[in-house]
């Protein structure tokens, strides 16, 4: 019996596509989901010229449509098909291997980007299933995207280090020049990427302990983490952020930040939120960029510093303390019935390292998100992204001295995500 037989049985929709048997010392799977994507060869290549990793390591493409995707589009995954098809035949080695799978027709109501990624990660999870391989790897990767030449070796490093690892968030740097976009996507990109950056680092000097970023085309999870979460979900924009956010509370989570995925910076249209649309806005918009302010960050700092306070305290003495806390937090808290979900998770916590877990599994990643957007809407507007990340830079390195430039703050972002 695999450790993945239950799983895999209660996919109904689930079917073994690829008919190879898998060698018996396979632990990397990488699964790309492609639609309407002309070039995604070059994604392939990029992989094919990584040094090779001691274990073996598979790719699996995933070209998918719906009932009502149009005839263009169809037309042009059924060329990608073909193309991928032809170039396996002749770039496929032994430690190495590519498979691509054509989904046509998925059910409009859950096709897009979750179920795509979902049916090639449940593909690699039955791969791993075959040889019993419960230590496998599953690695999230757009069909747009390319990889340092180190990619698959570094991650197979930090496996071999840390075995225990439930998920990995790769670092990445969009391109910011160039001659395959126009400037103002460049320009936009930039933006966007510093917000990323901003947004990130602000949430983790806030104390949240699951400040990680949630990409598509950057992310590792274990086989096991996938099982133990009930695998990707079948949304059709933001899947990365909801299934990495359900992994994030098994611990064990990690940043791989000695190798680089360089995403695309194109507009797109193919999912409602993203990169994509975001790049496109931003390109169009004459407007400057606005972000939550950054003081809301530091109210939820305040908060969370005082929160062992709460473990055990006596209801009777919690508004007490509550209203030590900052307004907006105060205000937020008493909206979102913080006396019974302090009750509840104090019943339930035997310790103070459980009070905490139980604490974040509530005022998790979507309650911060909840938080912010109230705050901006009662306390502070959102306002200029150069503003509030210039505020960050000069909490996080008092010697920092401004010059408002959106690429020249994101290349310091940057740094500080790599140790620099």
């Amino acid at each position: 019996m695999g450790f993945a037989d239950l799983y895999l049985n209660k996919q109904i929709d689930f079917k073994n596509k690829i008919a190879d048997n898998p060698r018996t010392d396979l632990r990397f799977i990488v699964v790309i989901p492609c639609f309407n994507e002309p070039d995604v060869l070059k994604t392939l290549e990029s992989l094919k010229n990584t040094i090779r990793t001691k274990s073996a390591a598979e790719v699996i493409i995933v070209i998918n449509s719906s009932l009502k995707t149009n005839q263009e589009i169809i037309d042009q995954n059924k060329r990608t098909y073909t193309e991928v098809k032809g170039w396996i035949e002749q770039n496929s080695d032994s430690s190495l291997s590519f498979f691509v799978l054509l989904e046509e027709n998925l059910n409009d109501k859950f096709a897009g980007a979750g179920l795509a990624r979902k049916l090639g990660m449940d593909q690699a999870v039955a791969r791993f299933n075959t040889i019993n391989a419960s230590n496998g790897v599953i690695i999230s990767l757009d069909a747009d995207s390319t990889v340092k030449t180190d990619y698959l070796t570094e991650i197979e490093k930090h496996f071999n280090s840390y075995p225990k690892t439930n998920a990995l968030s790769s670092y990445f740097e969009h391109p910011l020049e160039g001659e395959s976009f126009d400037e103002s996507i460049y320009h936009a990109i930039s933006v966007y990427e510093l917000y990323l950056r901003y947004y990130k680092s602000a949430l983790n000097y806030s104390g949240f302990p699951y400040a990680f970023h949630t990409i598509g085309s950057c992310f590792s999870v274990s086989a096991r983490a996938y099982l133990k979460q009930g695998g990707m979900n079948r949304k059709q924009a933001g899947e990365d952020f909801y299934f990495l956010h359900k992994i994030f509370p098994l611990g064990e989570c990690y940043e791989l930040d000695t190798s680089c995925v360089y995403p695309s910076p194109r507009i797109s249209d193919r999912v409602p939120f993203g990169t994509g649309p975001m790049v496109k806005s931003i390109a169009h918009s004459k407007d400057p960029f606005l972000t939550y302010a950054f003081q809301s960050f530091l109210d939820l700092k305040s908060f969370f510093q005082q929160l062992d306070c709460f473990y055990k305290i006596d209801m009777l003495e919690l508004n007490d303390l509550l209203y030590q806390l900052p307004l907006p937090v105060v205000d937020f808290l008493s909206q979102n019935e913080v006396h019974s979900a302090l009750e509840e998770i104090n019943k339930n916590s035997s310790g103070l390292k459980t009070f905490r877990k139980r604490f974040f599994n509530w005022f998790n990643a979507f309650m911060v998100l909840k938080y912010l957007n109230a705050t901006a809407e009662k306390f502070y507007p959102k306002t200029d992204l150069l503003g509030e990340a210039e505020k960050l830079l000069i909490t996080m390195n008092p010697g920092f001295k401004p010059y408002k430039n959106y690429k020249s703050y994101l290349q310091l972002f940057r740094q500080f995500e790599r140790g620099f």
